[in-house]
């Protein structure tokens, strides 16, 4: 039960964080929208008229005007560029002269822990 409080209230956080809250009441706008235009017009005509954007509700502006206000206290991004210092001048890789190729051994087949351990001694049942 309270993994499920947790995951929820994660939930919210990140619709929080990224804008999610915006994007739920301008669905809540649009839909009473839809329903006040459907009253007195066909289902196309207020499908126009809730979407086309010339006839926005009250509820539609607080939501824009809230918007604007919302990305106005964003941060700027500074981007620095990352530089690295210059090589030492007498640091030079090269690459071998020779090159020897070892043997691989079987190191496994080697190991006492495969042969199977012994028994311990039992008594004799009386």
């Amino acid at each position: 039960m309270i993994q499920r409080i947790g995951n929820l209230l994660l939930i919210l956080a990140l619709l929080a964080a990224t804008g999610g809250h915006w994007a739920l009441l301008q669905s809540v706008a649009w839909t009473s929208m839809l329903a006040e235009h459907m009253q007195s017009e066909s289902f196309s005509a207020a499908m126009e008229q809730t979407f086309d954007g010339k006839h926005p509700c009250p509820l539609c502006c607080a939501i824009a005007a809230a918007k604007k206000s919302d990305k106005k206290t964003e941060f700027p991004l500074s981007v620095q560029k990352i530089e690295f210092p210059p090589l030492a001048p007498g640091l030079v890789l090269h690459a071998p002269t020779a090159f020897h190729l070892l043997a691989s051994r079987d190191t496994f087949a080697d190991s006492p822990c495969l042969t199977p351990p012994t028994p311990p001694p039992r008594l004799p049942l009386v």
